[in-house]
């Protein structure tokens, strides 16, 4: 009969909610890192968390996965520690917590919790404490005895000074007319406080961490008879400042008021929203070449593109950041989002000066230096629209080289004509330079290259072109294979030899080669009598050269692990890369790679490459072969099955 209740009771749910299912809700962020905490402590005993402290601070952080192998929060070292867990208590005798903390009215849960100068302050007003242990339901945000200490003098004294106005406002915009658990705490959400209906801006994470007007939540859910306690790491109070209002009346954004105004930005930083601002102050302006900040500020468009670049998709508190991330801004870029121990950084760099300055539409953190995007930078003014710049890290790295007829041919020969995107790139694509050459796409499992030179980072987008950054100088292609070997006298043998083997038209028509080519010195390296036989037998010889050419273009940076490429004469050559990324083939060092032509690419070797059905040991090994499936098969016909015959069987095996 109860099994039969329980069955109904669970029929009526799916019927009143046709989305609830046997699993119940999908667990929040937070309860996740929970989960994860509780795992890594059940050895022990029930109920126990493991938690990860940061060296030499009171900080402490329930462990996701990644943070349980690294070790580390912020890049600094941590150790672990097991705890109980929310809501738990440990029980003389017995291992781990198996004991749920007795419940409790909010006041005596402060208490248990580790907020006893929340207690002590709600103490001194004449009317909070009789609230909190009376009937009801409420949610307090109750900061700890740390971030109470942590208060400025001059804001404490304020507070204890008028305990029953100022101390009892403070203490009512921690608390919620209703019971909220941390399933319920969405980010970007707003929870209406006790005080004066005040908003208290909420952002749940997706590592887990939640934080309450950019606090953090140290120790969540604890239950009481009349509501919840949340513990976090410091006092909060009102905001009432939108992120455009906090420029104006900031001395230290005289620049970047006037900047966002010019921009008219201003509409958007004053409107609905979550945002980040990394807001450069007036030090940070005065870092910049004054004839760049002045072209800036005098283009609408690019000082619009410059501000963007320094505003973030959604609010991002600083408590959040416990490792690098990535985050988009309203350009369109990316930055890389870290910390160094208490520090923000930027791009690698601590330039934030202060953090965490709350507005009613997001958060602003101060930087001391101005993110450029890519349409700021002279490198890429006037140059024209719909431009992409093939400019090579090699090619920069040691400084502007002087502009000359070369260079300058150089220079416009990694400009393309159209603004692209490498993920729209595909295999066989072409190219026009600015130059009047033609440039080839080539798409490998893990790179994507052009021609000879392919894109070492992620491309940088700005309002004049699109920057590839790529991992060598790009040589176009001058001719084709044919005209490549010619032109060079190391390889006149070669070029005879192709002539003799009646190759020429092949190696000058349209395609698409791989050309692995014999120097002089390789043919010069045959014994005499090899290679006059060699030279003497245009069909042996044709043999030869055809198993030099790949039936497909391979560059050196479309080589990751072993390619196995087939040539013309039908066997597969070995392609891979060795120490110091050298390129090899059949295991024999390539010279020099990445000889470019219309029709293919040429590598330069040093040896003359020989056929599997050439080589001596193979040659022996297919002879063996044969007649080992020879004699399989005679004495299956005769039905063979002698112990003479399975010692002869196993002797030819090997």
């Amino acid at each position: 009969m109860a099994l039969f209740v329980r069955l109904l009771a669970l029929a009526l749910a799916l019927a009143l909610d046709p989305a609830a299912t046997l699993a119940g809700p999908a667990k929040s962020p937070y309860q996740l890192v929970l989960q994860h905490s509780r795992l890594r402590g059940r050895q022990h005993g029930p109920n126990v968390c493991a938690v990860q402290k940061v060296i030499g601070t009171n900080k402490k952080y329930f462990t996701n996965c990644k943070q349980w192998y690294q070790r580390k929060i912020c890049g600094k070292s941590t150790v672990i520690s097991y705890e109980c867990c929310p809501g738990y208590e440990k029980v003389p005798g017995e291992k781990g917590c198996p004991a749920a903390l007795p419940l409790s009215n909010l006041y005596e849960t402060l208490g248990v919790v580790g907020s006893t100068t929340t207690q002590l302050y709600t103490d001194r007003t004449e009317k909070l404490r009789p609230e909190m242990e009376g009937p009801g339901s409420f949610t307090i945000f109750a900061p700890s005895n740390e971030a109470w200490a942590s208060l400025p003098a001059e804001v404490l004294d304020s507070l204890v000074s008028n305990v029953n106005i100022e101390l009892l406002n403070a203490l009512r915009y921690h608390m919620v007319g209703r019971r909220v658990l941390t399933d319920e705490l969405k980010h970007g959400m707003t929870l209406t406080s006790m005080y004066q209906n005040s908003d208290i801006q909420i952002h749940h994470y997706p590592n887990g961490i939640v934080t309450v007007n950019c606090a953090r939540l140290l120790k969540a859910d604890h239950h009481a008879t009349n509501g919840v306690v949340h513990l976090i790491d410091k006092v909060i109070s009102t905001v009432t400042n939108n992120i455009q209002q906090i420029i104006e009346i900031e001395d230290t954004f005289e620049t970047l008021r006037a900047a966002v105004a010019a921009s008219g930005l201003n509409t958007m930083l004053e409107g609905n929203g979550q945002y980040t601002l990394l807001a450069p102050t007036n030090e940070a302006f005065e870092k910049i070449p004054s004839e760049t900040l002045n072209r800036i500020l005098g283009d609408p468009e690019a000082l619009r593109d410059l501000l963007n670049n320094h505003i973030l998709k959604s609010a991002m508190c600083a408590e959040a950041i416990v490792a690098g991330l990535s985050l988009e801004t309203l350009e369109g870029t990316t930055l890389e989002v870290g910390c160094s121990g208490d520090m923000l950084t930027i791009n690698g760099k601590a330039i934030i000066s202060n953090k965490d300055i709350l507005a009613t539409n997001g958060v602003i953190h101060y930087i001391d230096e101005l993110l450029i995007p890519d349409s700021g930078r002279p490198g890429l003014q006037g140059l024209g629209p719909h431009i992409s710049l093939d400019l090579t890290t090699p090619f920069l790295a040691d400084g502007t080289p002087p502009i000359d007829a070369h260079t300058r041919n150089l220079l416009r020969n990694h400009i393309i004509k159209d603004q692209l995107a490498s993920k729209y790139l595909y295999h066989g694509q072409t190219l026009e330079t600015l130059g009047g050459k033609k440039l080839r796409v080539f798409v490998y499992r893990n790179s994507l290259c052009i021609e000879n030179s392919c894109i070492a980072a992620h491309d940088k987008r700005g309002r004049y072109g699109t920057l590839f950054t790529m991992d060598r100088v790009l040589t176009p292609p001058m001719g084709t294979v044919m005209d490549v070997l010619k032109g060079d006298n190391r390889f006149s043998m070669l070029v005879a030899a192709i002539q003799s083997a009646g190759l020429t038209e092949t190696l000058n028509r349209e395609g698409v080669y791989t050309v692995f080519a014999p120097t002089n010195e390789a043919f010069r390296a045959l014994p005499p009598r090899e290679r006059s036989r060699l030279l003497g037998d245009a069909k042996e010889l044709a043999n030869i050269l055809k198993y030099h050419v790949g039936d497909e273009i391979l560059v050196s940076g479309g080589i990751g692990a072993l390619v196995r490429l087939k040539s013309l004469q039908g066997d597969k050559l070995e392609v891979s890369l060795v120490k110091n990324n050298v390129v090899s083939v059949n295991k024999e060092p390539v010279a020099e790679p990445d000889i470019m032509a219309t029709n293919g690419v040429v590598h330069v070797i040093t040896n003359v490459l020989q056929p599997p059905a050439n080589r001596p040991q193979e040659r022996g090994d297919e002879l063996a072969d044969s007649a080992l499936e020879i004699f399989k098969q005679a004495s299956a016909f005769s039905r063979v099955r002698s112990p003479v015959y399975q010692r002869l069987l196993e002797r030819m095996k090997h």
